[in-house]
This record gives structure tokens, C-alpha cells and sequence, in this order.
């Protein structure tokens, strides 16, 4: 099948080339220019594993095209996939649609055949209806039909949660072509057996932000355990354990440490609250706004960690800081837990030396006045203080004892207890998480 992903960022690149690799002749729209001229020699601007050959693999075969033009978008395909950013408004809680906005008031009227608009891209509740209504007033004499499809990537996994997903989710209004075209280009993992729920379009809008928030709740449950436990002398680790063998609970996102970021979570989160409050059901949510609190003092809390076991201050400490994606396999930085504890701490007067294996060009965009390490043990060097604020593999297999031979003081704080305390302890390092 014929189809046109519009925007080719994070979300958009690896549709894109997994459509083509499910056997379908994609058209990708990207209107920056200098991203663009990347993804059509085959190159992906960011870092996900196992996408860049995937790209350049479908590139050279042909199956994956880049433009920069709506006009050939319209004039390639009846199936159009809208991938582009929903960030969060700034100064305000809600999302900025403009992206998503603009991708359809640029389509649409160049349309000459009837086409079905899948949404990708994370939205509020009703944003569908809206678009539809939208889509009605600018066809010329077409039918546009508007349906969303909720995305659900994990960053580091994007591409093995594109092409195995645990579910498909479409939301469509009745009476559409929706469904049988999903089911043709979804069909080798319908095939598989792969869950493939159709409801309403707020129903599939709901789906993705109810699951954000339900992930983000669970990460700050733990961490607010976390913080009874540092009061009572409890082991934290200990408790997600256990509690994670209850099959109602589960294990996973139980791992206490420095909190969520990135790109979704935390603006998925708020743009939720915002939307309830919109819809006059801002009680219903209001718990999320203390899983984004406690999520928040986690940071805080890192801060005046590193700074007692600084002796108080950290006016004229080294501090290493390892880590700054805020999460391993990517070089998403974010809302970075691990960059904004680095600003902090230097903006208390320390020097700050941070090192992470693929996130430094993001890092040194966003956090330029911090310094940057070429290695986790340049970093390190006469260190007071070592902070381990992402779960890199690299950072978990260090050498205790090596290390401690270029610091200046055997302090290390464990910011996603990742590490294997004891043999760090043994090391003669104070060991703290």
C-alpha cells in the first residue's frame, strides 16, 4: 500500500521506515530542511538503535522516500499518517497542536482524491472531532475521513515496538474506511496474533494519555515508597521486589531512583490535567498533579544528597556527573532529570563535569555552560563526587576500584540504584542512593 508519514521526527522516521519494512511504498513529509537532507541520504539525526539501518536500508531500495513538498504528499497516497510534535504550550500545562494543526490546513486542500488521516501524533481528547470538522470545511470536493492511532514507542525499543507491538488501537467514526485499511496495513501482526482494539476517537485518544499517566503514577508511587524508606530506614529495592511478584502490580517501572523525562511522560501528563480541567473534570485528576510533584523533588532531593555528602556546600566541589539522556538508549535530553540536577548543582557554585555515551551534542545545546567530558573516567577525574543519574550499561560495569584511584574524594551517589552497591562499598567508596 501507498502512504505518506507527515514529519519525520522521532516518532515520524521510525513509522516511516517500518511501514516500508511491513512491505508498503512510504512517501516521508519533513519540512526541515537540513533534516530532511539527512533522512534522504539515509542518516537519522537522532539515536535509536537499530533504526539507522533500517532507514538507509529502505532508502536505497526505494520504498522510502523524503519530501518537503504537501503537494506530492497529496499526490502520492490516499492514506496519510500525522506524526509530528505535540510539546507542551509554554508558560501553560496544555499541549500546542500547531504542528498537528498545520500538517492538516497544508493537506487537505491540495487533496483531490478521498483520503483517510490517521493520527500518530499524542493529542488531547477530542482533538479528533475538532480536525474532522476542520478537514469537512477545506476538502474540495472530497471526503476526508479522520480516524487516530494511537503510537505506544518506547525510546531505546522504538523500532521492536513498532513492528511487534502489544497492541493496535484505532479510533474511527462510524461509517469509515478506517478499520479495513488498517487491517491491510497492519495485517502480517493482526496475523500474529497481535490484539487490535477499534473504538471511538476520544476512546483511542484517551488510551495513549491514560497509559502515560498510569506509567508516570507508577514511577512516583515507587519514589514516594522511596522517601518513606530513607525516613524509616527501609530498603526500597527490597519493597518493589516484593510487591512486584503480586501479578496485579507487577515489577516493571517499580525501579525508585531520580524520576521520569523526556519528551512524553512529563508533558503527556500535564496536558492531561489541562484537558480534564477543559472538559470540567480536573477533580478526576487531580492525584497527577503529585505524581509530577514527587517526581520534581526527586531532583531536589539529588541536589541535597550530593551537597551533604559535599560536607554542606558545594561552593568550589567537582562533581561528575554520568548521565544526561534521561534514559539509557537514547540521546533524548528532554526535561533530563540528569541535566537539570546538573544545573542546579552548579548554579551552587560547583564544577560540573558531565559525560554520557550518545546525549552530549543534545546536552551541549540545551546546558552549555556546563562542561563536558569525552569519557566516564575524564569526567571523574579529582571528583568529590560522582553521580551515576542515568542507568547506562557502561556506567553499571565501572571499575570501583579503578575509579577511586582518579577522584579526589570516594563519594558516589547511585541515582538509579543501578550499581552493585556492595562491590562499590568494598572499593572504600561512601555509597549512597
Amino acid at each position: 500500500m501507498r502512504m505518506v508519514v507527515l514529519g519525520l521526527g522521532y516518532l515520524g522516521a521510525t513509522h516511516a521506515a517500518c511501514m516500508a519494512e511491513l512491505g508498503h511504498e512510504v512517501l516521508g513529509i519533513e519540512v526541515v530542511p537540513e533534516k530532511r537532507a539527512q533522512l534522504a541520504a539515509g542518516e537519522v539525526p537522532f539515536y535509536e538503535p537499530g533504526l539507522p539501518d533500517l532507514l538507509k536500508r529502505h532508502i536505497d531500495a526505494g520504498s522510502l522516500k523524503v519530501s518537503g513538498s504537501y503537494a506530492d504528499a497529496a499526490d502520492f497516497a490516499d492514506v496519510f499518517f500525522i506524526a509530528v510534535g505535540t510539546p507542551q504550550k509554554k508558560g501553560e500545562y496544555s499541549a500546542d497542536l500547531s504542528y498537528v494543526d498545520s500538517a492538516l490546513e497544508e493537506l487537505v486542500p491540495l487533496l483531490t482524491r478521498d483520503a483517510l488521516i490517521l493520527g500518530k501524533s499524542t493529542v488531547p481528547v477530542g482533538t479528533a472531532l475538532r480536525l474532522s470538522e476542520r478537514a469537512d470545511e477545506l476538502a474540495k470536493d472530497v471526503q476526508v475521513e479522520i480516524a487516530w492511532n494511537p503510537e505506544f514507542l518506547r525510546e531505546g525499543f522504538a523500532v521492536q515496538d513498532t513492528l511487534r507491538p502489544d497492541r493496535i488501537v484505532l479510533g474511527a467514526f462510524a461509517g469509515g474506511t478506517a478499520e479495513g485499511t488498517c487491517r491491510e496495513i497492519y495485517k502480517s501482526m493482526i496475523d500474529a496474533e497481535t490484539p487490535f482494539i477499534v473504538t471511538d476517537p476520544p476512546t483511542a485518544e484517551l488510551v495513549k494519555t491514560a497509559a502515560n499517566a498510569f506509567l508516570a503514577t507508577k514511577i512516583s508511587f515507587i519514589n514516594a515508597i522511596a522517601e518513606v524508606c530513607d525516613a524509616a530506614g527501609a530498603d526500597v529495592a527490597a519493597i518493589a521486589d516484593a510487591i512486584g511478584h503480586d501479578a496485579r502490580i507487577g515489577r516493571k517501572f517499580l525501579n525508585a531512583g531520580l524520576g521520569f523525562g523526556g519528551g512524553c511522560l512529563p508533558k503527556d501528563i500535564r496536558a492531561f490535567m489541562a484537558r480534564a480541567g477543559e472538559l470540567g473534570a480536573a477533580e478526576a485528576l487531580s492525584f497527577l498533579r503529585e505524581v509530577d510533584n514527587v517526581n520534581m523533588r526527586r531532583r531536589t532531593r539529588m541536589v541535597e544528597v550530593t551537597r551533604e555528602v559535599c560536607g554542606g556546600s558545594l561552593l568550589g566541589k567537582r562533581i561528575a556527573v554520568l548521565g544526561a539522556a534521561f534514559k539509557p538508549e537514547s540521546d533524548d535530553v528532554r526535561d533530563s532529570p540528569a541535566l537539570n540536577v546538573a544545573g542546579q548543582i552548579q548554579l551552587q557554585g560547583a564544577s560540573v563535569s558531565v559525560y554520557d555515551p550518545k546525549a552530549m551534542d543534545n546536552s551541549r545545546k540545551l546546558f552549555p555552560t556546563l562542561d563536558y567530558a569525552t569519557s566516564a573516567a575524564d569526567a571523574c577525574a579529582a571528583a568529590d563526587a560522582v553521580l551515576v543519574l542515568t542507568e547506562w550499561q557502561e556506567f553499571q560495569i565501572l571499575d570501583p576500584e579503578a575509579l577511586g584511584q582518579l577522584v579526589r574524594q570516594r563519594n558516589v551517589i547511585d541515582g538509579r540504584m543501578c550499581l552493585p552497591s556492595e562491590a562499590w562499598i568494598d572499593a572504600g567508596w561512601t555509597y549512597r542512593v
